[in-house]
């Protein structure tokens, strides 16, 4: 398979690229820099078209939505400047679609699947406060993925949106539940069960249907 890792750089799509690369697959990681194979700022438009162009004619089996950012982690509710819902919205919700949109020829060559991490904190149901851009862009990217499966169906491209669990990454911190290699494995697992049957799913890392 030839799969697409956005924000590769560290945590879990570090470990996915890491893991997908051992099974022999063609990887494609992507990160705003470092040693990527890929330099994509997924808020960048112009990053987009340079990426569409490196990867023209190459049909995409799996397009894993990855990087994201938690600006807010921690902040009060008089500390919200509006930059930070304009970056965090940029990259967690406008960007996915961005990258979607720029590789959509490679993934309707290969009949392909997308996978968008969201969060369990996109869920209407899990509401205790803080964290408001965060949530409110995970939720909008759940939107985002459901909608995407609807109008990608006749395409033959099935679109999950997964929770990742909390995991020990930089954004999760050293006392989250899970090891990055649990997540790593769990979402494997995932997104080799997601078909054109389960499109339009919202699951969590180990299986279970997320309430939205």
């Amino acid at each position: 398979m030839h799969i697409v890792i956005t924000g590769v750089n560290r945590g879990i799509g570090k470990s996915l690229a890491e893991h997908y690369r051992a099974q022999g697959h063609q990887v494609t990681g992507t990160a705003r820099r470092g040693d990527a194979q890929v330099i994509l700022d997924v808020t960048d438009p112009a990053n987009h078209a340079e990426m569409a162009k490196t990867l023209a004619d190459q049909p995409v089996d799996l397009l894993i939505c990855n990087a994201g950012v938690y600006l807010d982690k921690g902040h009060g509710i008089d500390e919200y400047p509006v930059d930070m819902w304009a970056q965090s919205f940029a990259t967690n919700v406008t960007g996915v679609f961005l990258t979607v949109q720029s590789l959509l020829p490679n993934l309707r060559a290969a009949q392909g699947r997308i996978a968008i991490m969201s969060s369990q904190m996109a869920s209407h149901t899990r509401a205790p406060g803080g964290s408001y851009i965060y949530r409110a862009s995970k939720a909008a990217v759940l939107n985002l993925g459901r909608n995407l499966a609807t109008d990608l169906k006749a395409d033959g491209i099935a679109v999950g949106v997964y929770h990742p669990g909390w995991v020990q990454t930089d954004m999760g911190g050293a006392g989250a539940e899970i090891s990055v290699d649990q997540a790593t494995a769990g979402l494997v697992a995932r997104f080799d069960a997601l078909s054109l049957g389960n499109s339009g799913c919202f699951e969590t890392w180990d299986g279970r249907p997320h309430a939205y």
